[in-house]
């Protein structure tokens, strides 16, 4: 009771900020239906639709105008690169920009498209600092990558090294940290805690090394970020990537430059196979 009543008051007194829009609003964390899906049963992840995780997860986090402010990328989409078709009629295919140009990964996959509110979190966690996004954004992730390159995915599919893309180290020490690391680094603990049936991933952060300083992506067009991300990355621990499965994830998929440069240097690196798993997806490419 005395428990309760301490977080009553100060729930009154200190309302929670939206991370979003900055509004406040009351968050009742009681034993309710968001307790049991933050524990990330086998249910959870297999079981519901990708907007109802998502917004279990961002429910302490986000006011009630900004929640449902999402779109998740579910079929149809490009069967390669995973960019959500504006028809929502038909079956999944390969899109333009695919059959145009040759993607160095298998397939790419992402939770959501980038605009709207997940725009803005992205922004926040990146820029900002609000790391407190990165344990419900990095669950959902793992929903994602449950479903598209863990539940029924044979055994001979199956990833062996997941790969967050890297930072240059000038840039990691002016940020202090990589968001795509943060967002997977509890995936290993995860697979446990929900009961899956395991197999043998592991999260590497040390496989792949930035060892060109580029500047931001942002605002170049596709051709501009193909050549500014050329010859970025390279290989740190060799041995490790032979005859390997490897899923690469970051944050955005906006071209698919950065992550189709770290495949290709993957491969060039003697990896088996290497696919692409990203929090959002932009709407449009450029």
């Amino acid at each position: 009771m005395l428990k309760l009543i301490t977080k009553v008051i100060k729930e009154a007194l200190f309302p929670t900020s939206c991370l979003v829009c900055g509004a406040f609003f009351h968050f009742k964390d009681f034993k309710t239906e968001f307790t049991r899906l933050q524990q990330l049963d086998p249910g959870f992840l297999t079981g519901r639709d990708l907007d109802e995780i998502y917004k279990a997860l961002l429910t302490p986090l986000l006011c009630n105008s900004c929640l449902p402010d999402y779109t998740p990328v579910e079929s149809p989409i490009c069967s390669k690169c995973g960019f959500l078709f504006k028809s929502r009629e038909g079956n999944d295919h390969v899109c333009g920009s695919c059959l145009e140009s040759e993607k160095k990964f298998g397939i790419a996959r992402a939770g959501a498209v980038y605009d709207k509110s997940v725009m803005t979190m992205i922004y926040r966690f990146k820029y900002n600092g609000k790391i407190q996004l990165a344990g419900p954004l990095g669950r959902f992730l793992f929903a994602v990558f449950v479903r598209n390159f863990y539940v029924d995915i044979s055994v001979d599919n199956r990833v062996d090294f997941v790969i967050p893309v890297p930072l240059h180290m000038s840039r990691f020490r002016k940020r202090g940290f990589n968001q795509a690391f943060l967002l997977v680094r509890e995936w290993e603990k995860l697979v446990s805690n929900c009961n899956l049936v395991p197999h043998s991933f592991h999260v590497e952060k040390d496989i792949l090394t930035r060892t060109r300083k580029t500047k931001s992506q942002t605002g170049l067009n596709r051709k501009d970020r193909m050549v500014n991300i050329k010859n970025a990355f390279s290989i740190k621990n060799p041995e490790k990537v032979m005859g390997k499965k490897m899923l690469i994830v970051d944050d955005v998929y906006t071209t698919g430059a950065t992550v189709n440069e770290c495949a290709k240097v993957l491969l060039n690196g003697g990896a088996k196979s290497v696919d692409v798993l990203t929090l959002a997806r932009a709407a449009l490419t450029n």
